[in-house]
């Protein structure tokens, strides 16, 4: 098959040792991404497969219309909301999508929440400028951590907040919230009260027409002026501008964020401010992660190709 890997900022894939099970196969792999669907077209027109990296490239209708040689995406990851489902089932273009791990995003969102509130980024500066203790951090044991969202890896966040004594409280739909009790979490009264209380928040939802926009600037101004806010999700979660424009309010305190609107980020107004933590959407950016996601990704497309039976999500 003739293959085309996008997005692979890294240049990591072909380095991988799941990259072998592609041997004997015409393979492409991109290390930038573009967004004008020309460009996008110049570098897919040959391709039979995709192997997509997370959403980094959206498979809109109009750019599948002009792809007649296209048979088969493969997807890194679990997730599929950047691919035109209903356009691939038109154009006969089977969609297939491996499985994911929250634990490489749970270890960096927690690496986050020890880095912000301990000004660890900001007092290794100082010491490299001939600085020494510039800052008072503030520690952990307990102060409230809440969790918007208790899936998979709000449970691991609620696990290590729990290691470190903190108390954790839980907010999210009724789902969520019968978890969350289930395993003996305090679960708070509505969602105003989640942003009030907490002193970590962290932000633990999957973004849809329901949850975009979720977090408004309502809920920020209610947060404590000490208070951290960590995004390790998706940007959209949060009402376009209310971050920014509360951070500078004060309220909360300081963020910790590894997700934006549009990516990759080279310029961007969180990053012009003193209180934020941010680092470029390396939460699945982990070499067993890779390993993972890249190997079921060949499977799938290596079953594709064989004729064995594979989920098809346009179907």
């Amino acid at each position: 098959m003739k293959i085309v890997i996008p997005d692979d900022y890294q240049d990591c894939v072909r380095h991988l040792d799941a990259f072998a099970r592609l041997e004997g196969h015409d393979v492409t792999v991109y290390h930038d991404t573009v967004a004008d669907e020309d460009a996008l077209v110049e570098r897919f027109r040959d391709a039979e497969a995709l192997v997509l990296i997370r959403e980094r490239t959206p498979i809109t209708a109009s750019l599948l219309a002009r792809l007649p040689k296209l048979k088969a995406i493969s997807q890194t990851g679990g997730g599929a909301a950047h691919v035109d489902l209903a356009a691939c089932k038109r154009h006969g273009v089977t969609v297939m999508a491996g499985t994911g791990s929250p634990h490489a995003t749970a270890e960096l969102t927690w690496g986050l929440v020890l880095a912000a509130m301990r000004h660890i980024p900001e007092e290794f500066a100082n010491l490299k400028a001939g600085r020494w203790q510039r800052t008072l951090g503030t520690g952990l044991k307990g102060r409230t951590l809440g969790i918007f969202g208790y899936g998979k890896i709000g449970r691991l966040i609620a696990r290590y907040g729990q290691a470190f004594e903190m108390n954790v409280l839980v907010w999210g739909r009724e789902g969520t919230r019968a978890r969350a009790t289930e395993a003996g979490l305090d679960v708070a009264a509505s969602q105003a009260e989640l942003f009030e209380r907490s002193d970590v928040l962290s932000l633990h939802l999957r973004l849809n027409a329901d949850t975009r926009g979720i977090v408004t600037a309502a809920d920020l101004a209610r947060m404590k002026p000490d208070a951290l806010l960590v995004n390790t999700s998706r940007a959209p979660l949060i009402e376009p501008g209310a971050l920014e424009a509360a951070l500078r309010k004060g309220r909360p305190g300081r963020a910790a964020v590894d997700v934006f609107e549009q990516e990759p980020v080279t310029n961007h107004p969180l990053l012009a401010l003193p209180n934020v933590l941010a680092t470029p959407h390396l939460g699945y950016v982990e070499q067993d992660s890779y390993e993972r996601y890249f190997g079921d990704a060949f499977d799938n497309l290596l079953a594709f190709e064989a004729g064995r039976p594979v989920n098809n999500l346009a179907e």
